[in-house]
């Protein structure tokens, strides 16, 4: 079993600890992927020095596959960060397993060689990806069959779930509703969290009053630092109802919220006893089950075809 291959699994404690703080936080300290980074070039030269010995042909496969992991995994993060698909906590990802596991790791275990089932691309961080992303599809389905088996039956189901107004603020995602009913591009609930602290306000203070909160007049001469909006932070005019365009033009904006989102938010929370929320499922935890299965199984999409026999 090669040393690299074996180091390499030091990545997986890492990747768990990261999935795990992105489905509490929302929030992953860059330091986390330096080390990663620094694995994956040892991983790297101690390939490249196993490979020497190799015919010219392997040689040259091993170079195109590690070309190819590094330059297709960095573009896919630069572009889907660039577009906002997901964070830079994600792209991050991205790069560090294009780096780490450029070709197919091998381990021998009771008699088996894991993964069991390789694709013919030979570039194993594809797999990966193509992994997360098909564990990640399985979220949506559990949270309509979830939804559907517990009787809630909304347009929302098939993207969200139920909480009560006192468990929004301890709550991740979107609203999925304005006082016009069911949308996608409801309020953010991190923007919700730096309202509320830059006001210096709760929801219960506006829930029992919401004409006072309503009007922009009741606004304080000063503010408070909104933070980033995080669950566990460390450490106007008449035409502005409950002072939005005010708060997001002092705090420059929150996660793409806009005054009329914020608003609609605000009329839902300060009447509704239970919301729809898109709780959105952090990439960075299918990533690191995708990792899992593709270290045992393999490449799941190919094996999918293989037993279509369609390849």
């Amino acid at each position: 079993m090669p040393l690299a291959d074996l180091l390499r699994l030091l990545a997986l404690p890492v990747f768990a600890w990261v999935a795990y703080r992105d489905l509490k936080t929302r929030r992953i300290d860059s330091r986390v992927w330096y080390p990663l980074l620094v694995l994956g070039l040892i991983t790297l030269l101690l390939d490249t020095g196993r490979i020497l010995s190799a015919d010219p042909f392997t040689q040259r496969l091993f170079l195109v596959r590690v070309a190819f992991s590094l330059v297709l995994l960095t573009l896919f993060a630069g572009g889907f960060w660039y577009f906002g698909a997901f964070g830079l906590a994600d792209a991050k990802a991205f790069v560090v397993l294009g780096l780490l596991f450029p070709v197919v790791p091998a381990y021998r275990l009771a008699g088996f060689t894991f993964p069991l089932v390789q694709p013919t691309h030979g570039t194993f961080s594809l797999t990966i990806i193509t992994d997360a992303v098909l564990v990640g599809a399985l979220y949506p389905l559990a949270l309509l069959a979830w939804n559907a088996l517990s009787g809630r039956l909304s347009p929302a189901m098939f993207v969200g779930r139920p909480v009560t107004w006192k468990s929004v603020l301890n709550t991740h995602g979107k609203l999925l509703e304005t006082p016009e009913g069911f949308t996608l591009t409801g309020l953010d609930l991190d923007a919700l969290r730096m309202y509320l602290r830059w006001r210096g306000t709760t929801l219960e203070d506006l829930r029992a009053d919401p004409d006072r909160h309503r009007n922009p007049a009741s606004l304080p001469d000063s503010f408070n630092p909104p933070t980033d909006g995080r669950i566990h932070p460390d450490g106007g005019t008449t035409t502005d109802p409950w002072g939005a365009k005010t708060f997001l033009d002092d705090v420059g904006g929150a996660y793409g919220t806009t005054p009329e989102i914020l608003r609609a938010g605000l009329e839902v929370l300060a009447t509704e006893d239970e919301v729809w929320v898109s709780p959105g499922m952090p990439f960075l935890i299918p990533l690191f089950f995708g990792l899992l299965v593709a270290l045992v199984y393999g490449d799941l999409l190919f094996g999918l075809l293989l037993a279509l026999g369609l390849v």
